[in-house]
């Protein structure tokens, strides 16, 4: 009997259920239990299930929503910011990664060009599985996921110029490498002019319009994601690009949190097939012949490139504990990997073990760095002291305190949205406030705030303030943790004023109370009060 697609995908979703259940069971990351059913189903275990057209097609709509819910949430003044850093760590992690993955390949016995293909390959890390990590551990608006999500945009830049000039060499025409990155860099313009226009000017009057039907907003939004990630692909570039540039085209409207939210649903669905195709693509007899050399590379891409990471981050002044998790989502190779050494095999210049062995190293890395993202907290804890090698510049406040400038009478922890709220009423009230955060590129809009940089869960950090005339401490800082650690460092520094802090509720904001918080405030719900008042008299 003949079976078609559609009691192909049937299979597919009833194997992910069940492995979904199993990983749920053993407490196991859901992501590994979908990986481990595409390749149970796939050729290599049971056979159900090939690659088909059909599966690879709903991955590819499942990454393009990704992308777009993404860059729906992200603020424009957020790239200006992180740039420098999101450029120098993914060129500088690209860069050290592939000198000292040739080596280590040479030093297998791999030819020369087999070894450049190895060595670039594992630069690469994936942006869908670190995003969707990141978006499950409600981490991507961290400062580290922040800056991991920019450095691994330029990594699908680099990606896409790496496929040029193997494509390039392998025709063999004259002056065509050069030509084509130049038209890359033209096209790349022309895009981002365009999607730049597109938010400006036409995405606020348009979805006001469609937004007086939510069902045809949605349909808009998936439209507007799919279509510009296929216009990327035309251009030369992937499909995460176009839709991750067509989501940051709508962060300005007011209906993108809307969007988001209905989304939601119909991305986790999609993204199932995307992991799905990945696992029907390993080959075990491939792996099996190059089992050895994909345990070192495995190893490496697992410990060295979050080293590499750090190392770059250590010496752009962040914290060791930014830098640890950070460096973690570049501890696994990217479905891009297995496209360039796919790449290379079609244009004759390596052969199939080479894709068997990257295809190994890619299961093995993304399984295993999906545990040690899930666990980076723990992790972190348990190695903090040896993390310190890599604080190689200590941040230094931004603000010579010794300059004569007034000390203060209220430190306010914490820049966000809430934060700099909190900063401008007490500005409009004539106080002296000083400004602290862990993001040393943290800026107020008023330039009469000074800055420093700090981190609420360095038992250092009272040590870095000028405490004699401040009054209160405002944590603006919802997470339990680092408000604990606060409280901790401040009262035993010897600190004799007042501290508020913030909490996500009642239960939080009792506790804190309860260790030595002289206020502890809900801001969501503090916010709806006057509202209630005014439309409850």
């Amino acid at each position: 009997m003949d079976v078609g697609v559609f009691e192909q995908v049937a299979v597919v979703l009833g194997v992910c259920v069940a492995a979904g259940a199993l990983a749920l069971l053993l407490r196991q990351p859901l992501i590994v239990g979908l990986i481990a059913a595409g390749i149970a189903v796939g050729p290599e275990v049971l056979g159900l299930v090939e690659a088909t057209s059909e599966i690879e097609l709903l991955a590819k709509i499942g990454i393009s929503l990704l992308l777009f819910v993404v860059g729906l949430k992200l603020d424009i003044r957020l790239v200006k910011r992180l740039g420098p850093v999101a450029l120098a760590t993914g060129l500088g992690q690209v860069l050290f990664t592939s000198v000292i993955g040739f080596a280590i390949a040479i030093g297998l016995g791999f030819d020369v060009v087999p070894a450049a293909y190895i060595a670039v390959a594992l630069t690469f890390s994936s942006t869908i599985i670190i995003v969707k990590l990141l978006t499950d551990k409600r981490e991507l608006d961290d400062l580290h996921g922040k800056i991991a999500l920019g450095f691994l945009i330029v990594q699908d830049i680099v990606v896409v110029l790496a496929m040029i000039v193997i494509t390039a060499t392998g025709s063999g025409a004259e002056g065509g490498v050069v030509n084509e990155i130049v038209g890359v860099v033209l096209r790349g313009a022309v895009l981002l002019i365009f999607v730049g226009l597109v938010g400006r000017y036409v995405a606020p009057r348009v979805t006001h319009v469609l937004a007086r039907s939510g069902e045809l907003l949605v349909l808009a939004a998936v439209m507007w994601a799919v279509g510009l990630a296929s216009i990327s692909i035309l251009l030369g570039f992937s499909e995460e690009v176009g839709a991750f540039l067509a989501g940051m085209s709508l962060a300005s409207t007011p209906y993108r949190e809307a969007i988001s939210g209905r989304l939601s649903t119909l991305r986790d669905f999609l993204l199932v097939f995307f992991f799905i195709e990945l696992g029907t693509q390993f080959e075990l007899a491939s792996a099996l012949d190059q089992l050895g050399a994909a345990v070192i590379f495995s190893l490496f891409v697992l410990i060295g490139n979050p080293i590499i990471v750090m190392v770059i981050m250590g010496f752009m002044r962040y914290r060791k504990r930014v830098s640890f998790k950070a460096g973690l989502t570049v501890a696994q190779i990217s479905e891009f990997s297995l496209i360039l050494v796919a790449l290379g095999v079609a244009q004759g210049q390596i052969g199939s073990d080479v894709v068997g062995l990257v295809t190994a190293v890619g299961l093995v890395t993304i399984s295993a760095s999906t545990y040690l993202i899930y666990s980076s907290d723990a992790i972190f804890d348990r190695i903090e002291p040896m993390l310190r090698i890599f604080e190689f510049r200590p941040p230094q406040p931004d603000l010579d305190l010794d300059d004569g400038t007034p000390e203060p009478e209220f430190i306010v922890i914490g820049l966000g949205r809430f934060g700099a709220t909190v900063v401008e009423g007490l500005r409009e009230r004539g106080e002296d406030v000083l400004g602290v955060d862990f993001d040393p590129r943290s800026v107020i809009d008023d330039p009469q705030v000074p800055v420093i940089y700090g981190d609420a869960e360095d038992p250092d950090l009272p040590e870095q303030l000028p405490l004699t005339r401040t009054r209160w401490v405002i944590s603006t800082l919802r997470d339990l943790d680092s408000n604990r650690h606060l409280l901790s460092a401040f009262r035993q520094h010897g600190y004799e004023g007042k501290i508020a802090v913030a909490a996500d509720d009642l239960a939080n904001e009792e506790l804190l109370q309860q260790i030595g918080a002289d206020v502890a405030i809900r801001p969501l719900h503090e916010a709806a009060g006057p509202f209630l008042n005014r439309i409850c008299r």
